[in-house]
């Protein structure tokens, strides 16, 4: 005897045949679901876009012996895009994820048979889109009003960056979302992430920084982000415990978001 598949399935109701798709594809589901939702809130996405753009517009290009330098006109804006992706990441997994569990509909997605890996998954690519849209404004005004330059190679290598300073940031992104309700999340995010880029760096160069300051700057994440995106960008050295940081505190935060997924499941479910 043969089993057919209800043809009444609906967005809103998907049926049998969402259970038997790939993890991959409900993930993708997710991801456009989120960006969708993103894109309904039109302040959010120029405030993510323009920012780095306009800071680069009005505190770097007036400059122009920074402007002017292909070297360090290329630094300024790799700056800037590690804030960028900092800011996207944060504001997308941090306000973004508290936002979405005060939703009734977050609650029935937990009902679903599918596991949390796919729709967890579905965030991560989300706030990576969302990384790499944020350059674009930023990497135009460069590359139109300031002589930063970049070979075919630094090129290549500065898309790969993109991922490699997302990822701990998403990490921290999820903790602060899945550990605390909306004002709070909203309120921290922003307390976590000027700081962060002030004191990595991002805002002024680190040669500008009182030997304290540049002790300390040197074990952030933002700042071992911004030493290894002027490096792959520009060619200049980064210190050599920048990898290490960065890693650590990528392991770091790992750790944090899996202990506040747990906790957010066990404390609504259990």
């Amino acid at each position: 005897m043969s089993t057919t598949v209800p043809a009444t399935a609906t967005a809103a109701d998907p049926g049998p045949r969402a259970a038997l798709r790939p993890p991959l594809a409900v993930a993708w589901l997710h991801a456009r679901y989120q960006f969708v939702e993103t894109l309904r809130v039109p302040i959010a996405v120029l405030g993510n876009m323009l920012f780095p753009g306009l800071a680069l517009l009005f505190f770097v290009i007036p400059q122009r012996v920074v402007a002017d330098d292909p070297v360090a006109a290329t630094a300024a804006v790799g700056q800037l895009a590690v804030f960028a992706i900092m800011s996207a990441c944060l504001f997308t997994h941090g306000a973004g994820v508290a936002e979405d569990r005060a939703l009734p509909f977050d609650g029935y997605l937990r009902t679903l048979p599918a596991r949390p890996g796919p729709r967890l998954a579905g965030r991560v690519l989300n706030g990576l889109a969302w990384a790499y849209l944020s350059l674009i404004p930023l990497v135009l005004i460069g590359t139109v009003l300031t002589a930063a330059t970049l070979t075919w190679t630094q090129a290549l290598g500065a898309v790969l960056m993109v991922v490699a300073v997302a990822v701990p940031f998403t990490l921290l992104g999820l903790t602060i979302g899945y550990s605390m309700s909306t004002k709070a999340a909203l309120a921290v995010t922003q307390c976590t992430l000027f700081p962060l880029g002030f004191a990595g760096g991002l805002f002024l160069p680190p040669q500008m920084f009182p030997g304290w300051l540049d002790g300390i700057s040197r074990l952030l994440p933002s700042r071992a982000a911004r030493d290894l995106v002027v490096q792959v960008t520009t060619g200049a050295e980064a210190p050599g415990l920048a990898a290490p940081v960065l890693l650590a505190w990528t392991v770091a935060f790992a750790a944090l978001a899996v202990w506040a997924v747990r906790r957010d499941e066990g404390r609504r479910f259990h």
